[in-house]
């Protein structure tokens, strides 16, 4: 895991003053596809620009299409008239999924936004619906209220592969630091394999990168040389705690999201397998010497309920009986809530998987359990 890291926030508002007119800094003017294809190149051929510099400007042009502005717009109370005002609290990227009108960014970016705008590279705005997120992955899916002819016109990013990428690969980063638009960074890959934490489901095989991102570039592209999208910037290192830029980022592999986004079109929401048990405290175990996880309790009608795993109870007596203790699942051990966790979201609901447990202290039990969906907040896993 790694320490000292925060996403690469969205570029806040100030909320305690009265809704700005507009947003501190203004959208940069850029020209249009149509504008600076085949001419500019030409141009910047006659100017004795390297290939390297050609190249960089061929991946820029044919993805700022694809890279939008999402405002996160909240209620809130003025101090002045004591009115709900619709208040810009941050700026953040995104990008165009399909020509039907959806847009990926980060749940970061979104949450807690009464309503989300989205703007365009041609600098038309429009308001958008949030299809679905999920918190833990840090993805979110916004649908544009655009008319259909509009939404024709849309230019989604190339999608590429995060598999067999390699350390030292030229990227590309392409979001909104700042509020300035459409902002064009490079770099290499610095790492693979990390992983960061922003809820209980662990974000694994996140790509690094010194490529600069900044607040507001939450939600943007991280494309390989070829223009092909591999990851969504999400993160940075922050030692110093100013938000700013360190040159270590991190983004979202583009496989990852791909999942999600999918099961977010069809679902609404990301469904996450369970086997209906909720976990007691690592100090439970800690006291009687025990490796695993304690079941505290087995949710009715469950696949652990189906299956006969036993919940912490207590008997006649009153005296304390302990659940079951999940050991592992699938061969794998299993030694905190933690470990439970990763093993459940490498799978898919519906799949069948095998439980070892320890019961009473001296019973081996094995179990063949088939994943059913876990309800979002619902506390089991």
């Amino acid at each position: 895991m790694l320490g000292d890291v925060r996403t690469a926030d969205v570029h806040r508002q100030e909320l305690s003053a009265p809704a700005p007119a507009s947003l501190p800094v203004k959208p940069v003017s850029l020209a249009l596809p149509d504008q600076i294809t085949k001419e500019t190149v030409d141009a910047a051929q006659q100017a004795g620009l390297a290939a390297d510099e050609l190249s960089t400007i061929r991946v820029f042009q044919a993805n700022t299409p694809s890279v939008v502005n999402v405002t996160n717009i909240r209620a809130m109370q003025s101090y002045y008239s004591m009115n709900i005002e619709q208040i810009p609290a941050g700026t953040g990227s995104g990008f165009v999924w399909d020509r039907q009108g959806h847009v990926v960014t980060n749940f970061h970016v979104i949450k807690g936004a009464s309503e989300v705008k989205v703007t365009l590279l041609d600098q038309s705005t429009y308001s958008a619906k949030v299809v679905g997120f999920d918190p833990d992955k840090d993805v979110a899916v916004l649908q544009l209220d655009m008319p259909e002819a509009k939404q024709a016109g849309l230019q989604p990013v190339s999608l590429g592969s995060s598999t067999g990428l390699m350390v030292g690969q030229r990227v590309y980063a392409i979001g909104n630091p700042f509020g300035l638009d459409h902002t064009l960074t490079q770099g290499i890959i610095s790492g693979l394999g990390r992983e960061l934490s922003t809820g209980l489901y662990p974000i694994k095989n996140v790509i690094q990168t010194d490529a600069a991102i900044n607040p507001g570039n939450s939600g943007g592209v991280l494309l390989d040389s070829k223009g092909n999208l591999i990851g969504i910037n999400t993160a940075i290192a922050d030692p110093t705690g100013k938000g700013a830029s360190a040159g270590v980022g991190f983004a979202i592999p583009i496989d990852t999201v791909k999942g999600l986004v999918d099961q977010i079109l069809q679902y609404g929401r990301v469904m996450r397998p369970s086997l209906g048990v909720v976990i007691a405290p690592p100090q439970a175990l800690q006291r009687i010497g025990e490796k695993g996880v304690l079941v505290l309790d087995v949710t009715p009608g469950s696949p652990a309920a189906r299956a006969g795993l036993r919940p912490t109870s207590r008997n006649s007596a009153g005296d304390l009986v302990l659940g079951d203790i999940i050991q592992s699942v699938d061969g794998n051990p299993v030694s905190s809530a933690r470990d439970l966790l990763e093993q459940l979201d490498a799978k898919r609901v519906g799949d069948k998987v095998v439980v070892d447990v320890l019961r009473g202290g001296r019973q081996r039990l094995s179990f063949s359990l088939q994943l059913a969906d876990r309800v979002l907040g619902s506390g089991t896993e």
